[in-house]
């Protein structure tokens, strides 16, 4: 698939041949799915606690007699049917987290690559940083290809320097191009891919295809 590479002002420069195998694939929705929800669900922390009748502080005795009264029998007051009683099947700390397998999740990264290529939202820019680490330098660059909306930074390496320069920005979102998330792929309305970062994603997939 070839597409064009554009300067960091947003004039077109040449063309570059992404790699089919990446780029290039039928959309699996199915595995993107499972990606996306085995994400979110390994980020819940899990610490949602309620009281049994067992656990909440409270006498044992019955508030009264249990005839002759007129009222419905009754236990005591940790009853789940009273105020400030017990929980009846209520949440307990649990670890959510769960694996799904290595060859679903890549299958994944491509298959949210190749729509984003398809779908004609996915631009490939010349290599930059942003030598200052200022938001407003980031930000002019970026009115180039995106305005106000959720764009997600594909990088060629771990560049302190530009995610330095968008941690103000609500909408930016950087991803390393061996550490992609599905989630953020998934939902960036625009994905701006580095050259060198297009280059790295094909030796990435490749090599882990030879393992």
């Amino acid at each position: 698939m070839e597409k064009k590479v554009y300067s960091i002002d947003g004039k077109e420069l040449r063309t570059i041949n992404l790699d089919d195998k990446i780029f290039g694939l039928p959309v699996n929705e199915d595995v993107i799915y499972y990606a996306i929800t085995n994400e979110l669900a390994n980020k819940r922390v899990g610490t949602a606690c309620t009281k049994t009748r067992a656990e909440v502080h409270g006498s044992n005795a019955k508030p009264y007699k249990q005839k002759g009264t007129g009222n419905a029998r009754r236990g005591d007051k940790k009853s789940p049917i009273t105020v400030g009683g017990g929980t009846i099947f209520g949440p307990k700390p649990r670890d959510y987290t769960y694996y799904i397998p290595k060859k679903e999740k890549r299958l994944a990264m491509k298959s949210i690559l190749s729509m984003k290529a398809q779908e004609d939202t996915l631009t490939v820019i010349e290599d930059f940083t942003v030598e200052s680490g200022k938001t407003k330098d980031l930000v002019k660059i970026l009115n180039n290809f995106a305005k106000d909306e959720r764009t997600v930074i594909i990088l060629k390496d771990d560049d302190r320097l530009i995610k330095r320069a968008g941690r103000n920005l609500r909408n930016v979102y950087f991803l390393s191009y061996n550490r992609l998330r599905a989630h953020d792929l998934f939902y960036g309305r625009k994905v701006i891919l580095l050259e060198s970062a297009a280059k790295n994603l094909s030796e990435f997939y490749a090599a882990l295809e030879a393992e």
